[in-house]
C-alpha cells in the first residue's frame, strides 16, 4: 500500500483545474490564491511521481493519466461529500448547504416563488444555486458539484432518481396583430414553420416543443437562435415571428408590456414534466422528497388563461 495517499483538498484542486481550464479561475471557485492551488497540485504530482498536467503559458494540458486520476478524483469527492451528508441527514431535514442546478427556462420564474418560501419555512437551509443548461447540470450532479436539479423531462438521465412535481403546459406566443390569431387554442398545423423561433441548442424547452408538436417540417424549418425566453420574447414582439413559451413563464410576467398575445397549444402532449433530479442511493433521498413537496406548493399558482390572452 502507499504510504502517501492523496488529500480531497489535492483533489478538489486537480478537478476545479479540470473544470475551469485555467489556474485563476480554477482558485477562484475553491477561494484560494492561484498559487495556493498551484502548489497543492504540484505536491501531488511530485508525491505520487507522475505528471498530470503540461503547463505553457497560454495551455493547460491534462496527461492521459490526469484525465483517468480526475475521473476517479470525482467519484472519490462525491463519496466523501455523501459522508458528511449521511450524518447532516440524520439531524433536522433541509439544514445546512444544499447546492441545486437550475435550467434557464425554470429559474427566473419559479425560484421567485420558491426563495421566500424556503427562507421562511427552512431559516437553517442554505441553498445555493447555479443556472445551466440541461446536459451541463446534469454533469454537474454526476460529477458532484451539486446535489439535486431542477429540470424539465423527459430528457435522458441515465442512472438517477428523480421525483416530477408538475405538467407545465406549453403555449404559443405571437404579436397581438397577427392576422391568423385564433381565439381560444392553436393545433400544431396552424404553426407556419417558417415562422417559429425556438432555443438554440443545448436548452430542452426546443425539444420539448417540437416533441409535442410532432410535425418533422417544423423540426427542419424552425429558427433556432434564442439564447433566452426573454430574447425569444423581443425577437417576437418586434414581428420577426412566433414562438413557444411555459406556462410558468407565462405565469411569471414575461409577456408583461409586450404586444404579445399567447394561447395554448394543443395536441397530445403539450406539456414538459417538471422535475426534482438527484444521484441514485443518496443519502439526502428523504431531504429531497421533502424539498420536491415544498417545490410542488410554489408552483401551485391561479390559472393563467386570462393574462396569457
Amino acid at each position: 500500500m502507499s504510504n502517501y495517499m492523496p488529500t480531497l483538498k489535492q483533489l478538489q484542486y486537480l478537478v476545479a483545474l479540470k473544470e475551469h481550464g485555467h489556474f485563476g479561475k480554477a482558485a477562484d471557485s475553491c477561494y484560494v490564491t492561484q498559487s495556493t492551488l498551484s502548489a497543492g497540485i504540484r505536491e501531488l504530482e511530485s508525491l505520487i511521481g507522475v505528471t498530470l498536467v503540461e503547463r505553457t503559458r497560454r495551455v493547460v494540458r491534462f496527461t492521459a493519466l490526469g484525465d483517468r486520476i480526475v475521473e476517479k478524483a470525482h467519484r472519490v469527492l462525491r463519496e466523501a461529500e455523501e459522508l458528511a451528508a449521511i450524518a447532516e441527514a440524520s439531524g433536522k431535514p433541509l439544514t445546512g448547504e444544499l447546492r441545486m442546478s437550475v435550467i434557464p427556462t425554470i429559474a427566473p420564474f419559479l425560484l421567485p416563488r420558491l426563495l421566500p418560501r424556503l427562507r421562511a419555512d427552512r431559516p437553517e437551509l442554505k441553498l445555493y444555486l447555479r443556472e445551466e443548461t440541461t446536459q451541463a447540470a446534469i454533469d454537474s450532479l454526476r460529477h458532484g458539484n451539486v446535489d439535486c436539479v431542477l429540470m424539465a423531462l423527459p430528457y435522458p438521465t441515465g442512472e438517477l432518481d428523480s421525483e416530477i412535481l408538475f405538467q407545465d403546459p406549453l403555449y404559443v406566443a405571437f404579436p397581438r396583430d397577427d392576422p391568423t390569431n385564433p381565439p381560444d387554442w392553436i393545433k400544431p398545423d396552424m404553426i407556419d414553420e417558417n415562422k417559429l423561433l425556438l432555443l438554440e441548442d443545448g436548452h430542452c424547452l426546443k425539444d420539448h416543443a417540437l416533441a409535442a408538436c410532432n410535425r418533422p417540417d417544423l423540426r427542419a424549418s424552425a429558427t433556432m437562435m434564442g439564447t433566452s425566453l426573454h430574447t425569444l420574447i423581443q425577437m417576437v414582439d418586434n414581428g420577426l415571428g412566433v414562438t413557444m413559451l411555459p406556462e410558468m413563464a407565462l405565469a411569471g410576467g414575461i409577456l408583461e408590456h409586450t404586444n404579445i398575445t399567447a394561447r395554448p397549444l394543443q395536441s397530445d402532449h403539450a406539456w414538459r414534466d417538471i422535475a426534482l433530479v438527484w444521484r441514485k442511493n443518496s443519502p439526502r433521498e428523504k431531504e429531497f422528497h421533502l424539498l420536491a413537496e415544498i417545490l410542488r406548493d410554489a408552483a401551485d399558482h391561479p390559472a393563467i388563461r386570462a393574462n396569457a390572452a
